[in-house]
């Protein structure tokens, strides 16, 4: 069984679509979730879904050693950030190298970086006028949104658009594709491992 641990940091609609897809499946699954925000609504979600749950702070995160140690302990094979917002320490990345995943709302490299997330970045490509956006599925290292790109959709912005209905057609392409390219992902690695 491959074993798939999800960072999250708000309401964690996309670690629930993921979780539901793999539900089916019988060789991976989402075992662990992880949160930096006490109050995020992903813990209410992974409670109802029966998936342990560890909320850490900053100095844990960054500091330490310990959540690449409990992840290792776990046994999990795949690192997945779904509306998480920190940075990732190197510790971190090299542990799961290729093997850690990121979803980012925009058509990278526009729109990336600190500071440009969720809602941010919907404001900013309407203010911008921009004719176009989409979502970024790509992997991670130590710099915010400059892993190698995975996978990119997109969908049309109108001059009639709203930073929140930009932000439902994101939502739509993230349901639609994010476990799916997390999946694609895993069998990749999986074959190259057996030839």
């Amino acid at each position: 069984m491959i074993k798939i641990a999800i960072f999250a940091s708000g309401s964690g609609s996309n670690a629930e679509r993921i979780t539901e897809y793999f539900n089916s499946n019988d060789h991976v699954e989402v075992s662990l979730i992880l949160t930096n925000n006490p109050a995020a609504g992903v813990i209410e979600r992974a409670q109802r879904l029966n998936i342990p749950t560890l909320v850490f702070n900053k100095k844990l995160f960054a500091k330490t050693n310990k959540i690449v140690e409990i992840l290792q302990s776990q046994g999990i094979d795949w690192v997945i950030l779904a509306g998480f917002l920190w940075l990732v320490p190197s510790n971190l990345t090299r542990a799961f190298e290729n093997r850690m995943i990121n979803i980012h709302p925009a058509l990278l490299p526009k729109y990336g970086g600190k500071g440009m997330w969720g809602h941010h970045v919907h404001e900013a490509v309407v203010a911008n006028k921009e004719k176009e956006t989409g979502i970024t599925i790509h992997y991670v290292n130590e710099h915010y949104d400059e892993g190698k790109v995975i996978f990119q959709a997109k969908c049309e912005v109108t001059e009639n658009d709203t930073p929140e209905s930009v932000a439902a057609k994101i939502h739509e392409l993230e349901y639609q594709y994010f476990p799916e390219v997390i999946y694609k992902e895993i069998l990749s690695a999986k074959n190259s491992v057996v030839e």
